[in-house]
């Protein structure tokens, strides 16, 4: 199984690297966090891999997602980057990087390509 894909985000699996591309206009909720997660679990099939997330579509991540992903959202995976654009996909990476302070290296990017320098060093 190479990709997944749901209602919040296309899941892709290539040369190491777990992409994952989130769908415009999303709210993440409790419920949507729990899927985002399970589905990339089964996607991953118990391998850890460094995450490429294109968040720039997200819309907004209520409390009761945020602390989820905040529990669970780092499991199996050695290294997230994040991709931003608009002003509100930065401020939901900036939020989420110091309310949570992630468990494995976070960090991000503006830049595609310097996200997946950062990730080449976990692949």
């Amino acid at each position: 199984m190479d990709s997944i894909e749901n209602k919040f985000a296309l899941y892709t699996l290539n040369g190491g690297l777990l992409h994952i591309r989130y769908y415009k206009d999303i709210v993440i909720n409790y419920e949507a966090a729990v899927r985002i997660v399970a589905d990339r679990l089964r996607l991953q099939n118990g391998i850890y891999y460094p995450a490429l997330c294109d968040i720039r579509g997200v819309e907004e991540v209520d409390k009761p997602g945020r602390d989820y992903l905040a529990r669970e959202g780092s499991t199996l995976l050695k290294a997230v980057a994040f991709i931003v654009g608009d002003p509100m996909s930065d401020i939901l990476s900036y939020f989420y990087l110091k309310t949570t302070k992630p468990s494995i290296p976070t960090k991000a990017f503006q830049d595609m390509d310097e996200a997946k320098l950062f990730l080449e060093k976990y692949i």
